[in-house]
């Protein structure tokens, strides 16, 4: 139970990687919360997470829902022991095919969601803390129209070094995860559906020294390692959890 008695939360927690580090935190004695934009899939994965889970609605871009979440969490519990901020998505559009909604869609969740996911936690989140920060791969290996969402995830990977100084006064640790190709449902929707997805997995597995893709609980593994005491001793880092796809 390394997470016996923690309150975490995470947000975009019901789908994909944010669902699966829920389970695990949960799996590891943490009262969790966590955050989606629809009500319908809150609902939905509250009870398949089971055990001290809260959902609550509402979008990271946008400030009123996070001060709406932070007083739910106030009055509840009273404090946050970990943080995943882990809300975010992006598109593809090459460069000439930019548009402002583009940009705009991709920084606000990704960059400004995280900004003041983490900022208006802070009254709440315990001295001696875990801040864990979802930047990606795509941070520094360049893919091909992926300008905008790589931007945006290298600015996260930056506020994990930035905010580990800034909040080393307090003992609250920061750092960032990157994980590599693993399929999720925002996956199959980033290409367009099943058959993409696929085509896309089988060209780039060729390329992860593990021969195969990750699956969203061994992220859920890394979130939990970088959250608990296990890493008390890691702060400011990118784990990168890729199969080796950039490290080899």
């Amino acid at each position: 139970m390394k997470l016996n008695g923690k309150v975490a939360l995470i947000t975009g927690g019901t789908s994909g990687l944010g669902l699966a580090t829920a389970k695990r935190f949960v799996e590891e004695g943490a009262r969790v919360y966590i955050t989606g934009r629809k009500q319908a899939q809150i609902d939905q994965a509250v009870k398949e997470i089971g055990g001290h889970v809260t959902g609550v609605q509402g979008d990271v871009s946008k400030l009123a829902d996070l001060d709406r979440l932070y007083s739910i969490i106030r009055e509840q519990v009273g404090h946050l022991d970990i943080i995943f901020a882990n809300a975010g998505g992006g598109s593809f559009a090459p460069l000439g095919k930019i548009t402002e909604e583009h940009y705009e869609g991709i920084f606000d969740s990704n960059v400004k969601g995280v900004i003041f996911t983490v900022q208006k936690a802070l009254p709440l989140l315990t001295d001696g803390g875990s801040v864990v920060l979802n930047a990606s791969i795509t941070a520094s290996t360049g893919p091909e129209n992926f300008s905008i969402y790589s931007a945006s995830k290298a600015a996260v990977r930056s506020f994990a070094r930035t905010w580990s100084a800034d909040l080393k006064g307090r003992k609250i640790r920061v750092n960032a995860i990157s994980p590599g190709v693993v399929p999720t449902e925002a996956y199959t929707s980033l290409f367009g559906g099943d058959e993409n997805a696929k085509r896309y997995t089988a060209e780039v597995t060729a390329a992860i020294p593990l021969g195969r893709v990750g699956e969203p609980d061994e992220i859920a593994k890394a979130v939990t390692f970088l959250a608990s005491d296990d890493s008390s001793f890691i702060t400011g880092i990118d784990l990168v959890v890729d199969g080796g796809m950039t490290q080899v």
